[in-house]
């Protein structure tokens, strides 16, 4: 089992924004790591205070081949200074991979937020 980080940055508080950018981070993270939805545990998402117009979860929902895996939706706590409108995810996921061969993808305005992790 491993976990497989990443985050994505919107430009709008809106439903479709944060749908869009939810399945683009998700999709990014299952195709780099070469995962299917039957290796994945969980998916776990956390959203900045000022993401307030949709679960992020609702949109990998909607995709046919991940709609058994767990989701779950947090909120992040207000931090100063914090990376606003952001969306982070943790992936667990069976995989074969060592450690070192995970690929973390961080999109958009996130890829300040771990620049020690390659980026995708």
């Amino acid at each position: 089992m491993r976990g497989i980080r990443g985050a994505v940055t919107v430009d709008e508080n809106s439903k479709e924004k944060i749908w869009t950018a939810a399945r683009q981070l998700v999709t990014k993270i299952l195709s780099t790591n070469e995962l299917r939805a039957d290796n994945i545990g969980a998916i776990i998402f956390s959203t900045t205070e000022d993401l307030t117009a949709a679960f992020p979860s609702s949109a990998i929902r909607q995709q046919p081949a991940l709609r058994l895996v767990p989701l779950f939706d947090a909120r992040e706590p207000a931090i100063d200074n914090a990376l606003p409108m952001c969306i982070r995810v943790l992936i667990l996921a069976e995989t074969n991979k060592a450690q070192n061969q995970i690929h973390h993808v961080y999109l958009g305005e996130a890829r300040n937020l771990r620049p020690d992790l390659e980026s995708n």
